[in-house]
């Protein structure tokens, strides 16, 4: 592998790494619990973790990180939509719903769960919500991915 396709493939592991990393320290260490489109944005960095483990062994390395990369880029193109309606610059697509087990009381389940808005933003710095920074962070990645991919491979 080229060292362009070497940090193209760190990246791909460590950023959906990191950012899943802050998704889950934010709920479980700080109470922000995720919405329904918070949970969009982790299927990407899910996908893109896994598709970046799978280039650390499996050929062709190149195909594997490209995909991660599209993960990592769905997740912030989902963010940059969140935020949006997190904004108010346009209405959401969700309803909200609470997932009941078999067996289980429904009433229960409503009555105790957490209620997560999508259009409300639980926490911000210098007036970016946490989907603002995911499409930041995401989106610049997947570009600096797909831009050291394009470079030429050494003979």
């Amino acid at each position: 592998m080229t060292p362009a396709t070497k940090l193209a493939q760190r990246l791909a592991l460590g950023v959906p790494a990191l950012l899943l990393a802050g998704a889950y320290i934010s709920q479980y260490g700080f109470a922000l619990y995720p919405c329904e489109m918070c949970w969009w944005q982790r299927y990407g960095h899910f996908a893109g973790l896994a598709f970046a483990l799978l280039s650390t062994f499996a050929p062709p390395r190149r195909l594997w990180i490209a995909l991660a990369a599209l993960g990592i880029a769905g997740s912030g193109l989902i963010g940059a939509f969140h935020a949006g309606v997190e904004y108010g610059w346009w209405e959401g697509i969700t309803t909200c719903a609470i997932p009941v087990s078999e067996g289980a009381n429904a009433l229960d389940a409503i009555l105790n769960a957490p209620i997560v808005r999508c259009d409300v933003a639980p926490w911000s710095l210098f007036g970016i919500s946490l989907a603002g920074f995911n499409a930041l962070f995401s989106i610049a990645t997947a570009l600096a991915i797909f831009s050291l991919l394009r470079e030429k491979r050494q003979p």
